[in-house]
């Protein structure tokens, strides 16, 4: 029945226009081939989305902006991490390459002057050219740029990445532009927002999920490098 679902809805992925859409379909769509390999619709989803993507990005992109879009907005490193990861799986390495540059381009936009994770604020985001939004920091964003450079650091296992994804999750803990912490120990949650002045007291469902899915994709990668890095004896 699973199977069925999918099928249908990628029909639909098709007439997707949001780049977005295309990235979150390529994360899936790789899920899925990892265990259903020789579904050909699948592979001929995600090598048309890829190809998208990749077009996108050499229209758009230029040495001082080296991005998809015309603007940084919400959920941005999810874009990078698709072309990383159908580059890396297809054996692509332009593609691979183009995805690794956009997000080693955005790692570095998003850090502070003191190394702090800082991502794009959703009051007004980053149109190219324009001014910068600071505020409000949205928990999506961290999470979304520690799946990206985990992703980036098994393929590469370059350390840089791995230092980059750390910092992003410690955004939840306090290092952050107000050093305050957005994950509660006491319910388990996240809250929703880091504003100019406060964090904000709600905790939704989408901002616990992007703590905890972050925490569960930090432990992951640490045990996996415990198990090949045993401490001395």
């Amino acid at each position: 029945m699973s199977g069925q679902v999918f099928a249908q809805a990628l029909a639909a992925v098709m007439e997707f226009t949001s780049p977005r859409a295309w990235a979150f379909s390529l994360l899936g769509i790789h899920e899925y081939l990892q265990r259903l390999s020789g579904d050909r619709l699948a592979t001929q989803t995600r090598e048309t989305l890829t190809t998208r993507l990749v077009e996108l990005f050499d229209k758009t992109a230029q040495p001082d902006w080296q991005w998809f879009e015309e603007v940084l907005s919400y959920d941005n490193a999810k874009l990078a991490h698709a072309l990383i990861l159908s580059g890396r799986t297809t054996g692509q390495k332009p593609v691979f390459d183009r995805g690794l540059q956009a997000l080693r381009w955005l790692a570095e936009l998003q850090s502070s002057e003191t190394g702090d994770f800082r991502p794009i604020g959703s009051n007004g985001f980053y149109p190219r050219g324009g001014t910068r939004a600071n505020f409000d920091q949205q928990p999506i964003e961290a999470q979304a740029m520690v799946s990206a450079c985990l992703e980036a650091y098994r393929a590469t296992s370059d350390v840089w990445w791995y230092e980059r994804a750390q910092r992003a999750f410690d955004w939840f803990l306090g290092w952050n532009d107000l050093g305050l912490e957005l994950y509660s120990e006491t319910t388990g949650g996240c809250r929703d927002a880091l504003h100019v002045d406060r964090v904000n007291q709600n905790q939704g469902a989408e901002s616990t999920l992007a703590f905890l899915l972050a925490l569960a994709e930090m432990r992951l990668t640490q045990n996996v490098v415990t198990v090949f890095n045993p401490p001395d004896s």
